[in-house]
């Protein structure tokens, strides 16, 4: 079924036309002034500067040409040449009725299906994860799931980290602790083992050690340079350990980026790229694209248009070493001979916006991507403490990932039991789900590039613009249903499970049906801007309806059966939209909490 503003727009245009006046002029938005109207049209201001006559005079026009039409119970022009619009009851419960029975809630599917990439997670192999990758993984598998859910076919790649220096001190540090293993012997000639030389702990242990000594250890430092080099050489015995590596922390990743629901369809690397790499800076070069510059190869990317001067991108080194854009480059071009994507989009810390850029216009520049290839760059902000630094733990230090999830889990759990209607067994379960909620939504309802204060107190507050309290509204429509099934079993009558839902006879029951008639508008435009926070405004703004319209409506106690069954109707719909939506967020609601 049609947006409900596009519906509207229709009507409007329509009667543009019908006074003589170009149907380009009649625009409809969602009211400014919810006071005064539901959608307003400022088209007449516009044309009456084409057609050289007073605006209001042309929305006088307008307005006379809506009278009658039963989808508006109000159409009135205002001084200067405002149209202000209201929907008519029996219009606003027809369409809620066809959203009920309807697939996807009404939503209708982009007709032009794109491929898209989503790159996102970017954490590195052999370390934990930690709050520094929330972000990525929490925005990036948001704007994965909108955009499935409006019809595109979309690809998440978690883009490793797994082919820099980190490798190369590991394996000299491995090498220090235990000489005796195979791989560092020369004369070894046999299979190498099918077993690690070490678990996810001590090689969670191994680098940072390795780091730290090779910031002290020059011959150190070099030897590990040397392992690096090898290793991208093929080096049998170090891709051995290479291997191990990424065996065990891929598992790792795996399984705490699960406890975030976050999935990938790719496990790609660095790694992959590399065997592109050759054949990209040849064609760079003979192109006339790549020159050398101070002994390194790179590229322009400065236009005429650029409002401040940017560097050359770097695509070798002088000592020949390939660099991020160089991966990134062959990335594009390992992608583009996969999937032939249509869009990609990079969720990435917001710092990284030069060196996107810069990769963003070589590839475009050398036809690695069409010109007009759809390269979005969704840069973050940090997430910090209540001092307004980066969030750390309480010694300072860089808080794991899983520590922070089962932290904020705890808090959510304290909450449930402070009015404790549900076992401890079922309140632990429980606040999986609402620690969940509060940690992605507390993300999620932030504009990407912005930086947030993370306030575990707030976030787990049942209360307010948060996660919990969506999760809240969500059960207490369950909450009711179980109510009104047994009221129906005490007074012998069949539930009405599907009935139908009656024009609205309150305000609380109208903002509700607006609500929700816009639910196709906010899903869509939210994977059009890439903007989760915007969906998540709207799921803020649903529940509050929803919580407006269930305070003062009596539903149990309504004696029109009729409406009764109507109004269950109404809020199972808001439910199941709220669940959809904050399915497509990633995280889900209890039955009851």
């Amino acid at each position: 079924m049609k947006r409900i503003i596009d519906i509207i727009t229709t009507e409007v245009k329509a009667a543009f036309t019908a006074c003589g006046y170009d149907e380009s002029f009649a625009k409809v938005t969602l009211s400014n002034r919810p006071d005064l109207c539901e959608y307003q049209c400022n088209g007449a201001m516009a044309a009456a500067k084409t057609y050289k006559t007073k605006p209001i005079e042309i929305a006088n026009a307008v307005v006379a040409a809506l009278s009658g039409n039963c989808m508006f119970e109000a159409a009135d022009a205002v001084m200067p040449g405002f149209i202000n619009l209201k929907l008519g009851s029996e219009f606003l419960a027809s369409y809620i009725n066809e959203m009920r029975t309807s697939e996807k809630h009404g939503m209708e599917e982009v007709q032009k299906k794109e491929t898209v990439i989503v790159d996102y997670g970017g954490a590195n192999v052999a370390k934990p994860l930690h709050v520094g990758h929330l972000r990525a993984a929490v925005i990036g598998e948001a704007i994965k799931r909108m955009g499935r859910f409006v019809g595109h076919q979309v690809i998440g790649d978690v883009h490793l980290g797994d082919w820099g220096l980190q490798m190369g001190l590991i394996i000299e540090e491995l090498r220090d602790r235990q000489p005796q293993l195979p791989y560092f012997d020369e004369a070894f000639t046999g299979e190498y083992p099918s077993e690690p030389p070490f678990t996810i702990s001590e090689l969670e242990e191994i680098y940072p050690t390795a780091s730290a000594k090779s910031k002290a250890d020059e011959a150190f430092r070099e030897r590990a340079q040397d392992a690096t080099l090898r290793l991208q050489k093929g080096y049998a015995p170090y891709r051995a350990i290479w291997q191990h590596i990424m065996k065990v922390s891929v598992a790792d990743l795996k399984k705490n980026y699960s406890s975030l629901q976050v999935e990938f369809d790719l496990w790609k690397g660095e790694s992959d790229a590399e065997q592109y790499i050759p054949d990209m800076i040849q064609g760079l070069i003979d192109k006339g694209l790549a020159y050398e510059s101070q002994g390194a190869l790179v590229v322009d990317i400065a236009e005429e248009t650029d409002s401040r001067e940017l560097p050359p991108c770097i695509i070798r080194k002088s000592d020949g070493a390939a660099l991020y854009a160089t991966s990134d480059l062959a990335t594009i071009v390992e992608r583009e001979q996969d999937f032939h994507p249509d869009h990609y989009v990079y969720v990435v810390d917001k710092r990284q916006e030069l060196h996107f850029t810069q990769v963003f216009r070589t590839a475009k520049k050398a036809g690695i991507t069409a010109v007009d290839r759809r390269l979005d760059f969704v840069g973050f902000g940090t997430m910090n403490g209540k001092d307004g630094k980066p969030f750390k733990t309480r010694e300072g230090g860089i808080m794991r990932l899983e520590n922070l999830i089962a932290e904020i889990n705890e808090a959510a759990y304290e909450r449930i039991m402070e009015n404790r209607t549900v076992s401890e067994e079922e309140a632990r379960e429980t606040a999986k789900l609402v620690g969940l909620a509060a940690l992605k939504y507390g993300d999620l309802s932030n504009q990407a590039t912005k930086d947030y204060v993370f306030d575990i107190e707030r976030f787990t507050s049942f209360s307010g613009n948060t996660g919990p309290y969506v999760l809240y509204m969500i059960t207490r429509v369950n909450s009711i249903r179980r109510k009104y099934e047994a009221l129906c079993g005490e007074q012998g009558i069949a539930v009405r499970d599907n009935s139908v839902v009656q024009p609205p006879a309150s305000e609380p029951e109208k903002t509700l049906m607006l609500s929700l008639a816009r639910f196709s508008e906010a899903i869509q435009g939210s994977f059009e801007e890439l903007a989760p926070h915007k969906l998540c405004a709207y799921i803020y703004e649903l529940a509050t309806a929803l919580s407006h319209f269930y305070d003062t409506i009596k539903i149990l106690a309504e004696e029109d059966k009729e409406r009764q069954a109507g109004y269950i109707s109404l809020v199972t719909l808001t439910r199941d939209v709220l669940r959809t939506c904050i399915h497509v967020l990633g995280f889900e609601a209890p039955e009851r909490m």
